[in-house]
């Protein structure tokens, strides 16, 4: 990663992944700190906020194909009284700016505490999912195989 590739909005303490083969899974746990506006400027703070998860999710999900089944849970590991987020599983496609910033309004509106700045330990597991039947074509010459039972 080249210094502008660099985020600016957050900065990755660990970053742990692994692969389950068998079910054709990965998981990624990262661990990260939102970082706060930079000084001397008088930026929207909402708007900073939300650049920064945006670039978190982006960074996060970047190897990911866009059929690839995704679910999202992120808590704080300082404040382990403050519930997790959680975004159900759905194509990586469909995870856009508009879905993670409806969840973080329904942690708002719930009146649920949840200190962004602290410690973040973001959880992601995806699934790829198969498309098309190449492989059973390759195995049996294009012929339909059916097991019985």
């Amino acid at each position: 990663m080249s210094q502008d590739d660099e985020p600016q909005g957050f900065t990755i303490e660990e970053e742990h992944t692994r692969q389950y083969r068998c079910f054709n899974a990965q998981g990624t746990q990262l661990t990260v700190r939102l970082l706060p506006p930079p000084e001397g400027e008088d930026p929207n703070r909402m708007s900073h906020f939300l650049d920064s998860v945006t670039e978190l999710f982006e960074h996060a999900l970047r190897d990911l194909e866009d059929s690839d089944m995704v679910g999202i849970t992120i808590s704080n590991e300082v404040e382990v009284k403050d519930r997790a987020i959680g975004i159900s599983f759905r194509r990586r496609d469909q995870i856009t700016g508009d879905v993670i910033w409806s969840v973080f309004e329904k942690v708002a509106k719930s009146n649920a505490t949840f200190k962004a700045l602290d410690k973040l330990v973001m959880t992601v597991h995806s699934v790829k999912m198969p498309i098309g039947m190449a492989e059973e074509s390759r195995q049996t010459g294009g012929r339909l195989s059916l097991w019985h039972v």
